[in-house]
C-alpha cells in the first residue's frame, strides 16, 4: 500500500536496494511456506505484495503450470518487481498496480491461497475491511485458504505503533460476518500467521 498509509513491520529489504520494506525476513519464510502448503498448479494472490519476497518464493513453488498474481498500489514499486520477474524468468507471476481496497484484478473462483502479510493493520486498508473480505471471497475457489500475517501486539523494537497493531482475535472478528472459519494459527517473534478457510 501507498508510503503515506502507515509504517510496515520492518525487516528484509530485498538487495538493500530501497526496493521497500518487506516482513519476510521478520520470521523462518521456510515455515510460512510449510504452513500455506502451496503445491505445484496452485494460483497464488499476494494482496500488498511490496518487494515481492512472497510472490517470487511461492511463484517457485507453483511452477510455470501454476499462477502468481502480486498486487500492489505504487506503481514504481510494481515496475521493480517486474523487472525482477523477468531477470528470474518467472512466466507464471503477474505484478500488477491495483488499489486493493476495491475491485480486484482477479477472476471468480481462480485463487487457491490468497496472502496479506503485514498490510492489514494499515488503516486505509482496515477501515475497508468488509469490502475487502468480501472480494477475497469472490476470487476464491470453493475451499480457497486465506492467510493473514501481522505483527504481534507485544512491545517490540520492530513493526508500526502498538495503537495500529491487530489481534488475531480481532481479526477473526472483523472477518466473522464474510463467513470464513479459522483453520490454523502460527505464533513467530515478532509476528504471528492466522489461516481462514471459505465455509
Amino acid at each position: 500500500m501507498g508510503d503515506e498509509a502507515g509504517p510496515k513491520c520492518r525487516g528484509h529489504e530485498p538487495g538493500g536496494h530501497g526496493r521497500g520494506t518487506s516482513s519476510y525476513r521478520m520470521q523462518d519464510p521456510g515455515i510460512v511456506f510449510d504452513s500455506l502448503a502451496l503445491k505445484p498448479g496452485d494460483w497464488f494472490l499476494d494482496l500488498g505484495c511490496g518487494p515481492g519476497d512472497y510472490s517470487i518464493r511461492a511463484s517457485t513453488i507453483v511452477g510455470r503450470v501454476g499462477r502468481v498474481y502480486a498486487l500492489d498500489e505504487r506503481r514504481h514499486v510494481i515496475e521493480v518487481l517486474r523487472r525482477k520477474i523477468q531477470a528470474l524468468g518467472l512466466d507464471g507471476l503477474e505484478a500488477i498496480p491495483a488499489d486493493i481496497t476495491k475491485a480486484l484484478p482477479v477472476g471468480d473462483r481462480c485463487i487457491d491461497t490468497c496472502l496479506m502479510a503485514t498490510v492489514f493493520h494499515v488503516p486505509g486498508v482496515s477501515k475497508h475491511a468488509e469490502t475487502l473480505f468480501r472480494e477475497i471471497r469472490r476470487v476464491l475457489k470453493p475451499g480457497g485458504r486465506l492467510a493473514i500475517i501481522e505483527c504481534r501486539k507485544e512491545d517490540m523494537p520492530l513493526g508500526p505503533p502498538k495503537e495500529m497493531r491487530w489481534s488475531p482475535e480481532e481479526i477473526e472478528h472483523a472477518i466473522r460476518s464474510c463467513d470464513f472459519e479459522k483453520t490454523g494459527l502460527v505464533d513467530f517473534k515478532y509476528t504471528y500467521l492466522i489461516q481462514f478457510t471459505m465455509h
